[in-house]
């Protein structure tokens, strides 16, 4: 059996060219153009979700107390929503809907109250605090995403912005259930 204690020793991940180089060696039929594309934007996907993680954690709040955050915030003023819409907004389960909101007005970011005209209905409101969590977590992923595109002139990121809208439009269209997560990360 190999002994994985040292994951230190594992190999990086191959570059764009080499992932792209295997692909092609093994499914002869692959454009490399879109390969590319593809790669490359989860890759940065994936790096930039790992770089909000560590900011958000320094603020004491995970990525999935950040979503509710969020979406609280772009529902607007009052920033209320019901459970139920929070948990098809974020593509969760009720149940795992209840056990973030559970978390989140222990840690007093949200508040959960009666509806006053429908006492079986419930309203998650964000608090003072959790507005101020969300506000500097914004601060901070502004300098990081201005660094990250700093190498880009303001007419590239235009046309960077203009063509990812393209892309997601499509995927939005050929998949419009998969706007929120296939599975709780909770």
């Amino acid at each position: 059996m190999p002994d994985n204690s040292d994951l230190t020793s594992a190999p990086a991940e191959p570059s764009l060219q080499e992932q792209i180089a295997a692909y092609q060696r093994e499914f002869q039929d692959l454009d490399p153009q879109v390969e590319q594309v593809v790669s490359a934007l989860q890759r940065v996907n994936r790096r930039m979700n790992v770089a909000y993680g560590r900011q958000t954690a320094t603020l004491g709040v995970s990525n999935a107390e950040w979503e509710v955050l969020k979406a609280l915030v772009l529902s607007g003023e009052p920033y209320r929503l019901g459970p139920g819409d929070l948990a098809k907004r974020l593509g969760l389960t009720p149940a795992a809907m209840t056990h973030r909101i559970d978390r989140m007005a222990g840690e007093g970011l949200v508040t959960r109250e009666r509806d006053e005209n429908n006492r079986v209905r419930v309203i998650v409101e964000l608090t003072h605090e959790g507005r101020e969590k969300w506000l500097e977590a914004m601060r901070m992923a502004s300098v990081f995403e201005e660094d990250l595109l700093q190498d880009l002139s303001a007419e590239e990121r235009g046309l960077l912005g203009e063509l990812l809208a393209r892309v997601l439009r499509r995927v939005e269209e050929d998949q419009p259930d998969a706007g929120g997560r296939l599975t709780d990360l909770d």
